[in-house]
């Protein structure tokens, strides 16, 4: 299937219509996936571009999505960021992934795919920081489990 059919499937509109306004969301969610672990690891978006040899504001554009980041530069990433190159898809949201493949129930279901927009957050990241650092798994699972709780307070 072409570019411009997913893309047009994904966003339900001509292909040049929707790229002149935003990104594809895939890319999006692989771009914010590609911050999150940059920072995670306190790289500089410099520090990136210098190990792939791309300036800084390529790697920006990666990160925002409005640069498509090819197979063999997302298989670089990947090395660089010490991570598989399934990391950048993990938790695309379902509705996404059904959009742009255009088969319902190949994704996940569930709120966990909003995940990645969290995470990539800078809360998200500090606290997927201090959460990395905490070596005893009891009192890392109460950590969780308290997160929960405070979430599922705030949903009701």
């Amino acid at each position: 299937m072409s570019n411009e059919k997913l893309a047009k499937q994904a966003s339900g509109e001509p292909a040049e219509e929707r790229n002149a306004r935003r990104p594809n969301p895939v890319d999006s969610h692989v771009g914010a996936r590609v911050k999150m672990r940059r920072m995670l690891l306190g790289m500089s978006q410099e520090k990136l571009g210098e190990l792939l040899g791309l300036t800084f504001q390529q790697v920006q554009k990666y990160e925002k999505g409005v640069n498509r980041i090819g197979a063999s530069r997302l298989f670089d990433l990947a090395h660089v960021l010490g991570v598989p190159v399934q990391f950048f898809y993990d938790e695309l949201p379902s509705a996404t992934a059904e959009a742009v493949i255009g088969v319902a129930g190949l994704a996940e279901e569930g709120p966990e795919g909003y995940v990645a927009d969290a995470m990539s957050s800078r809360d998200g990241i500090e606290l997927s920081k201090a959460f990395s650092r905490i070596a005893d798994p009891q009192v890392r699972r109460s950590v969780v489990d308290m997160v929960k709780a405070i979430a599922k307070a705030q949903k009701n």
